[in-house]
């Protein structure tokens, strides 16, 4: 038997309010069993009930350019799906159950019914509401809203650190040193939660650190579960507001690894039954902290994170290569003149041409597989610089096997940890591979724009799919704006590459301070690729169209196709069939039969599709080579 009013009064949006406003939503509860994989709701449906989880777990994601991007996971005593209660404006997100799950349902309907007679409840209710919503606004949301953006309560606590005394934002997760660091560096205005693929690996390197120290005897139990806890929760998806920091700053990420210190730190003292900052019972340094250096942490967590982020960007081109594939078979028959110096060339098949942009997309898949896999190794246990101060000597082997558990992925230690802890040369062979994604693609899309160049004064070959108007002056114009996109991020991915290699050129001694600004450069070229990718699949190759009977055209007009009846010719006789194509705006083909120096029907098979594009045997005049 479920008590719906103690659930209810348990949970982050509903505690604090009297017994009376529970019973009445309490009223309104009822429990519900779903089996895994049960929809609760799906992204673009209207809003109609509110869901509190009593066992089990949900998944909450979004769809995006025809990717699923998994948000968060939402477990025991999470309340789900709040906005029902202000409006009926349709989901922004999808939530799934991920096993066996039981929720107390709260429909919008029957709520509103209870409280519409009781207009103190009801202002309870909504004030209730509002107020966490806000919060989440804050401090929850993976790509942060700002905290510009939302009000918080004005209640501050009191910490310090070795500068001194300073008022921290009561409802932050964070402390002092992470607001210090908001201070000192307001410099992109993007924080580490814009990337919450590093938020999650920066929590798997602290799950890993706390279990590997609690194997050693050297984190109590009950502070290295709750630390535990507070960092799978943060891999979850939870709390990524609270990362702050900007990506760019001093100090090799020292920042960045306190802040994460800092959240998982109060997020295990709420856990332990503690107030935040209140770090006699479990401390940022001390604990979370306990045998890493940033030196070991910030270096592993930008591995980790190149490796999740580089499956996603592989998927996409996968998606494109496939796309692409699906193009050059349905252009296989399509005649259309190749093209060199942009000069007309010999014949081929627009299928041909769009099969190879799929064999070259398919390439860079298989070099990204390929080097993604250098940063497999790590330096964590190497603290400071390599030596392992303060850290046991079994825990280098037992935090990395702890990692492979966290992380899914076969992580080793560096064979020598003094020499991996200011190498960065994965990095910029990393970047390298993004780059040489980035020409190609831009180099295709360059392509793109000229094959549909046009419609009246243009090679006009192939359609894109119009996106928008083209001009605010000109009427009827419609630009190629996807690939137009897609050539600008090429060219902030290659800019990208090269901060990348100066910063990973910029290490002095035994460290390279310069990670940071490796980091935001590396993980906006990766999201930024992975955005372009499906959006050129999506928006523009997808709906590509091919005008046919303007390429054939255009072939039988060519003086081009001369290269065809070289070997029944020669090289003399063709040069001379062209030349007067040329001076007199004939073509080719009614040159040749008027001269009489081949028939139709031998015109007509060294003309042929066939013939001219693919490989057979040569037949020179009686001979056969």
């Amino acid at each position: 038997m479920t008590d719906a009013r103690a659930v209810l009064g348990a949970t982050e949006i509903f505690a604090g309010l009297s017994d009376e406003v529970l019973g009445l939503l309490a009223g309104a509860a009822s429990r519900r069993e779903l089996p895994a994989g049960t929809l609760l709701w799906a992204q673009g449906t209207p809003r109609q009930a509110l869901f509190v989880v009593l066992e089990g777990s949900i998944e909450i994601s979004r769809t995006r350019a025809g990717v699923v991007e998994p948000l968060s996971i939402e477990g025991r005593g999470e309340a789900v799906g709040i906005g029902a209660f202000l409006h009926t404006s349709d989901h922004t997100t999808s939530a799934r159950s991920l096993g066996r799950t039981s929720v107390l349902e709260l429909p919008r309907e029957a709520v509103r019914e209870r409280l519409l007679g009781d207009a103190a409840a009801a202002m309870e209710v909504l004030s209730r509401v509002a107020v966490v919503m806000n919060r989440r606004l804050q401090y929850q949301s993976s790509r942060a809203v700002g905290t510009e953006k939302g009000y918080g309560s004005g209640a501050v606590r009191r910490e310090h650190d070795l500068l001194g005394e300073r008022d921290v934002p009561a409802d932050a997760l964070f402390g002092v040193q992470t607001l210090r660091a908001v201070e000192n560096f307001p410099i992109t205005g993007i924080p580490v939660s814009h990337f919450p693929t590093l938020v999650r690996a920066l929590a798997m390197v602290k799950l890993a650190a706390a279990r590997a120290n609690a194997r050693l005897g050297l984190l109590p139990p009950a502070i290295a579960a709750a630390i535990e806890q507070a960092s799978q929760e943060v891999i979850d998806g939870h709390h990524h507001g609270h990362f702050v920091v900007d990506m760019v700053q001093g100090g090799a990420g020292t920042s960045t690894n306190m802040n994460a210190n800092e959240v998982i730190a109060n997020r295990a003292l709420e856990i332990l039954g503690h107030a935040r900052g209140d770090y006699a019972a479990c401390h940022p340094n001390n604990h979370v902290n306990l045998a890493q250096s940033t030196n070991d942490v910030y270096p592993t967590a930008l591995r980790i994170a190149a490796i999740l982020a580089t499956r996603v960007l592989v998927a996409a081109l996968e998606k494109l290569r496939g796309a692409l594939a699906e193009k050059g078979e349905e252009f296989r028959e399509v005649l259309k003149m190749g093209r060199t110096q942009l000069q007309d060339a010999v014949p081929m098949t627009l299928g041909q041409e769009f099969g190879a942009f799929a064999v070259t997309t398919g390439e860079d898949v298989a070099r990204l597989r390929e080097t993604v896999r250098l940063f497999l190794e790590v330096n964590m246990g190497g603290t400071a610089i390599g030596t392992g101060i303060n850290a046991d000597p079994r825990y280098p082997e037992l935090v990395v096997e702890e990692l492979r558990r966290v992380t899914g992925l076969d992580v080793v230690l560096a064979e020598n940890l003094v020499e991996a802890t200011p190498d960065t040369g994965a990095f910029v062979m990393f970047s390298g591979v993004l780059k040489r994604v980035a020409v190609k693609l831009s180099k295709m899309c360059n392509d793109l724009r000229l094959l549909s160049s046009g419609p009246r004064c243009g090679l006009n070959e192939i359609n894109l799919p119009p996106m928008q108007p083209g001009s605010s002056i000109m009427p009827g114009k419609v630009n190629p704006v996807i690939p137009e996109v897609v050539n600008q991020v090429a060219f902030q991915v290659i800019g990208n590459d090269l901060t990348i290699t100066l910063a990973s050129e910029a290490g002095q001694l035994q460290l390279n301070v310069m990670e940071p600004i490796l980091a935001f450069n590396l993980f906006q070229s990766v999201d930024m690729l992975t955005a372009a990718i499906d959006t050129l699949r999506l928006r523009c190759i997808r709906g590509i169209t091919a005008n046919r009977e303007h390429c054939r055209e255009m072939v039988d007009r060519s003086i081009g196709i001369v290269t065809a009846v070289v070997p029944a010719l020669g090289y003399e006789r063709a040069s001379e069939v062209a030349k007067e194509a040329l001076a007199t705006g004939r073509a080719v083909r009614d040159l040749i039969l008027e001269k009489g120096y081949l028939t139709p029907a031998q015109l007509d098979d060294l003309l042929s599709i066939e013939a001219m594009t693919k490989p057979r045997p040569l037949s020179l005049g009686d001979r056969t080579v």
